[in-house]
């Protein structure tokens, strides 16, 4: 049997309260969590949405981190469009291998019922 650990995030994102209440011209949401810039723009793995009661919204992957993580936000096509706002940490695991990140993508969706992901579902 292949035994299998959920990653010990390498960096966490939370949300700042402060972001567009200034007046100041409102960009990517994304940028609501004081950290992004630290995400590198050439790293890969996978990231996990939490709202603020620490429950697990949405379970992504990436060849290139910061760039999909930005798109969540901005795009009208993910997942996540009509909940943008209830995200409130976002955990992001450095994981380089393409195969290592699609395990352990779905190995978290089913393990911790990831609410907003359709694809890989298994516990349904």
């Amino acid at each position: 049997m292949i035994k299998i650990e959920i990653p010990k995030p390498d960096l966490v994102l939370t949300r700042n309260d402060q972001y567009g209440q200034t007046g100041e011209e409102e960009g990517s949401k994304a940028y609501a969590f004081a950290e992004f810039m630290q995400i590198p723009r050439d790293k890969g793995g996978i990231f996990m949405f939490y709202n603020i009661n620490d429950e697990l919204m949405y379970v992504g992957k990436a060849r290139k981190l910061r760039q999909r993580i930005k798109k969540h936000f901005d795009d009208n096509v993910s997942a996540i469009k009509n909940h943008r706002d209830e995200v409130d940490k976002i955990e992001v695991c450095y994981v380089e291998d393409a195969v290592d990140r699609e395990i352990y993508e779905t190995f978290i969706i089913n393990n911790l019922q990831a609410k907003y992901n359709v694809d890989k579902v298994f516990f349904r």
